[in-house]
């Protein structure tokens, strides 16, 4: 029975390092497709397809049947419906990571957990400085995010020189950072608040926490009622995408087996996502025209708090904090990491992108602000990862040579 039981959990153990090293390749492969797709979409957005282009995404689709209407253009489906899959998908990894990963033990989580914290709150106190009292103050939470395909595409772009650890920690840095980010747009993006539907969505997300206690454990159920809360929770005022999150932590993850619905869901979702829901994502929210004078959008305190927060607050904040952390005794830096390599992938957690350009959606209605704000996000991000490559390429010289 020993022998059968140290077997399992070997392949179970297997599995788990299987689905990380998966998510790690798909985000990294994901990373160089936005790149690449975000290139395309702004050279046609400013190309004489231009204006055709534009339209594509503000064309209606009706989907509406019965007495439920759902009469909307084909930017607000992918950003209000296919992005509820992204992050249904967040809400799986970070599932896992706290059942079975990074974040199951204390010991594991301190670290990243302090310098995501820290990571988030520099950079919105940095963007904060420069609007307090103006209207783009609303934007205070786009500096926040990291975006982890671009992060990680990034990386690997150095290969086997960099310490896997590194990838460990950015990657559980920033499932924690979209998880402060999902409750940031919960807490202040959410507008015209209905109390019925809110209810209502609330109502199904308890089915579905009873199901999970009483061990329901195919996923069709879960699926039907997840469509059903994201629809009242579209009406509601709150994002329709939190209800991917609480889809994902209602769906049941069951560590000591293999047959675990929760991992083969987030199995599925990954390629899906990364090679199609995030580039379209990407298509829809990149098509910006270049205004005549780009110097004056980027030097607005709106656009200067979006560059400073990701390029300096990022990486300060995560170092700031993470120093403390190991100083003080709660966090416990990996013996193959230092202090300049963890400057470089806290540099590169500056890299915002999809995230950063959803929350600047919910802030902004304004489409001048907008843009100024895609575009300061677009140069922070390139500029972050340009910064990061450069410090990790330096630690990795320098570590040869000793």
């Amino acid at each position: 029975m020993k022998k059968f039981l140290k077997k399992n959990f070997k392949k179970i153990k297997e599995i788990r390092f299987d689905l990380f090293t998966d998510f790690i390749e798909s985000e990294k492969s994901s990373g160089y497709l936005l790149v690449m797709i975000t290139i395309i979409s702004m050279v046609v957005a400013n190309s004489n397809l231009g204006q055709d282009y534009l339209k594509i995404w503000h064309t209606y689709l009706d989907l509406s049947f019965s007495k439920i209407q759902l009469n909307y253009n084909i930017e607000y489906w992918i950003n209000d419906g296919l992005m509820a899959i992204f992050f249904l998908l967040v809400g799986l990894e970070i599932e896992r990571e706290i059942y079975d990963g990074e974040l199951s033990t204390f010991k594991k989580a301190s670290l990243p957990a302090i310098a995501a914290l820290g990571g988030m709150l520099i950079p919105a106190l940095i963007h904060f400085m420069f609007n307090a009292g103006t209207p783009s103050q609303r934007g205070f939470g786009i500096p926040m995010a990291t975006d982890i395909a671009f992060t990680l595409g990034v990386l690997s772009l150095l290969g086997k020189r960099i310490p896997f650890s590194l990838k460990i920690f950015i990657t559980a840095l920033a499932i924690i950072d979209d998880l402060g980010a999902i409750v940031i747009i919960a807490l202040f993006y959410s507008s015209n608040l209905s109390m019925a539907y809110l209810l209502g969505a609330m109502g199904v997300f308890a089915i579905l926490l009873i199901m999970n206690r009483s061990h329901v454990n195919r996923l069709s159920p879960y699926l039907i009622l997840g469509v059903l809360m994201w629809y009242l929770m579209l009406k509601s005022g709150v994002h329709a995408t939190i209800s991917g999150v609480l889809l994902a932590f209602a769906i049941p993850f069951n560590k000591k087996s293999d047959k675990n619905i929760s991992d083969t869901l987030e199995k599925r979702l990954h390629k899906p996502v990364a090679f199609f829901i995030l580039p379209l994502f990407a298509l829809a929210n990149t098509a910006i025209v270049i205004p005549e004078n780009i110097f004056a959008s980027l030097i607005g305190n709106n656009s200067l708090g979006i560059i400073c927060g990701l390029v300096i607050g990022k990486p300060l904040g995560i170092f700031i904090f993470s120093y403390l952390a190991i100083k003080i005794g709660i966090g416990l830096l990996p013996e193959d990491l230092n202090w300049q390599i963890l400057l470089g992938g806290a540099s590169l957690a500056g890299i915002g992108f999809t995230m950063s350009i959803f929350i600047t959606n919910l802030a902004f209605n304004n489409l001048e602000i907008v843009t100024d704000s895609k575009l300061s996000i677009i140069l922070a991000s390139s500029l972050s990862a340009f910064i990061g490559l450069f410090i990790l390429n330096r630690a990795v010289r320098i570590n040869k040579k000793v």
